[in-house]
């Protein structure tokens, strides 16, 4: 098996956060075979994507990392502790925004820490709640209800309830797939913020590859069943990443490479 190809970033010498070793995952009595040999290092700071065709392993992947399912073999270590399960410092966010309709906003993002630490500790964090409104621009909706705002501060709000507990990684399922081009471009430039000013590291699953190549570090190009990693892809764009650079010739060489190797299969 082919390893995946990853330039060394210049100058970076963040500490590794999440390292993935030769993860591997089967099912069933016939041993179908989801993923197969994964590695990666995720390291503080960076935002990595990972890009395949449906039933390639991406959500298999991420499930793993979240330690919602074992991994059949390999390892998973998160800040240098194995993950085996649900852990507090592993923040996760969904395609839909999930919102509690009877809770308001800053009840909803203060669940996770009642649920885990209980009333009093949510009531300690409030503050800590409204500080997360006002980064993502939703000062003022503190005590609005799911059903009183848009798609768009509702995923936001979602982003909030994901940073309460402080996590040390942030992994997100398509988060912003259901919204339109236009808020999930600008939901995109607020994702990249959050992440910045709170030095966070990210790890996404998506079909666009425009949306890869605007957020990521590294973009890592799975194949089709078994899942592998065959190519992982540094992103050599400055930060803060703007949509206007999408018409930059670094952007479209990018694009195209990531393109090819989906088109030819994702083959090594």
């Amino acid at each position: 098996m082919t390893s995946p190809v990853l330039a060394e970033p210049d100058g970076r010498s963040a500490r590794p956060v999440y390292e993935l070793a030769n993860v591997c995952k089967y099912y069933g009595e016939r041993g179908v075979v989801a993923l197969e040999g994964v590695d990666l290092t995720l390291r503080e700071g960076e935002f990595h994507s990972v890009i395949g065709s449906s039933g390639c392993g991406k959500s298999t992947l991420l499930k793993i990392m979240a330690g919602l399912t074992p991994p059949s073999k390999g390892r998973v270590m998160l800040a240098g502790k194995p993950v085996l399960g649900a852990r507090p410092d592993i923040g996760m966010m969904f395609q839909q925004a999930t919102l509690f309709p009877w809770r308001t906003t800053v009840q909803n993002i203060l669940l996770p820490v009642e649920v885990r630490e209980g009333r009093a500790a949510a009531e300690a964090a409030r503050a800590r709640a409204y500080g997360l409104l006002e980064l993502v621009g939703l000062k003022g909706f503190e005590n609005t209800y799911p059903s009183q705002l848009s798609g768009g501060m509702a995923q936001r709000a979602a982003i909030c309830r994901m940073l309460i507990a402080e996590p040390n990684v942030l992994l997100l399922d398509e988060p912003f797939s259901a919204l339109d081009e236009i808020t999930r471009d600008f939901m995109n430039m607020e994702l990249q913020r959050v992440c910045l000013e709170r030095n966070a590291s990210a790890f996404l699953v998506t079909h666009s590859i425009s949306e890869a190549v605007i957020l990521s570090d590294v973009v890592h190009v799975m194949s089709a069943r078994p899942g592998r990693v065959v190519r992982s892809i540094r992103i050599d764009l400055p930060r803060p990443r703007t949509l206007d650079m999408v018409v930059l010739p670094t952007f479209g060489a990018h694009v195209s490479e990531i393109r090819h190797l989906l088109d030819t299969g994702a083959l090594p």
